[in-house]
């Protein structure tokens, strides 16, 4: 890996952190707000969050890190054992819409360096009631997933739908998408694939909260999505890797947590 491609991923997700911001805030009308944060070891990252009338919660983080791994994490991470430096970028983006007829929104992308390189990341969406464009949503993933590389799409489904699990409710946490890591083949074919699912997310924000935005609901749809949330915020307490992570590495907690939905409900 060289300086250049690690240089080139940052700048992409920092663009593409400045195009959601400028996308979310023409359609919901209010502003982001953003809160830059230092990595206990080097570098950190800006956290921007928007609370509105089309958005009730929704954040767009960007980070660039560097330390070392602990013991534990140098045995799950690869590349570590031999030498627990590590680098890393990435974006994360959720929404949670007002809307309980627009679903809730999860992408991240990231490139992370030990003695490996490699890209990670996917994209899935948690709708509360029936979802229109739900075919249409995983058609695109697997044009873009196929262009990629043949097959890529089911491997890549396959593992979102196994990692977005309730084991202790034996349910999925919403609609599925993709979800992928250790790609570590050609750089710039990886890096194009990264490019195209981030553009196909930031598509997919745009469209959908235009096209949703001014549909009515009622009480009773509000509280089928507030106990929908409530799964969200099970999986990402219970089981997500990003969260553990984040925390496991000194990030910063605000941002690390700025996934967990704003209200949500257990009957």
């Amino acid at each position: 890996m060289t300086d250049n491609q690690f240089n080139q991923s940052q700048e992409w997700f920092e663009d593409l952190r400045d195009q959601l911001l400028n996308i979310v805030t023409k359609i919901d009308g209010n502003e982001f707000i953003k809160t830059s944060w230092n990595h206990k070891h080097d570098g950190g990252g800006t956290m921007s969050k928007i609370k509105g009338p089309i958005v009730e919660k929704g954040g767009v983080n960007v980070s660039t890190v560097s330390g070392k791994f602990n013991s534990e994490m140098q045995n799950k991470i690869p590349g570590a054992k031999t030498n627990p430096s590590y680098k890393a970028t990435g974006i994360s983006v959720v929404l949670h819409p007002m809307s309980p007829k627009i679903p809730s929104m999860h992408f991240n992308t990231r490139f992370l360096m030990t003695t490996e390189q490699w890209f990670g990341g996917g994209m899935d969406i948690t709708p509360s009631l029936n979802f229109d464009k739900i075919d249409d949503y995983h058609n695109g993933l697997k044009i873009i997933c196929d262009e990629y590389s043949p097959n890529k799409y089911y491997e890549f489904k396959k593992w979102c739908d196994e990692y977005f699990y309730l084991p202790h409710r034996k349910e999925p946490r919403g609609a599925g998408g993709i979800f992928f890591d250790y790609l570590k083949n050609n750089w710039e074919d990886d890096f194009e694939f990264i490019k195209k699912i981030g553009k196909y997310f930031k598509d997919f924000v745009e469209d959908t909260l235009t096209r949703l935005k001014n549909e009515q609901w009622s009480d009773d749809e509000k509280n089928i999505q507030l106990v929908k949330r409530s799964r969200y915020a099970e999986f990402n307490l219970l089981h997500d890797r990003g969260t553990k992570f984040g925390l496991e590495t000194g990030g910063n907690i605000d941002a690390i947590l700025m996934s967990m939905p704003p209200l949500a409900k257990w009957e």
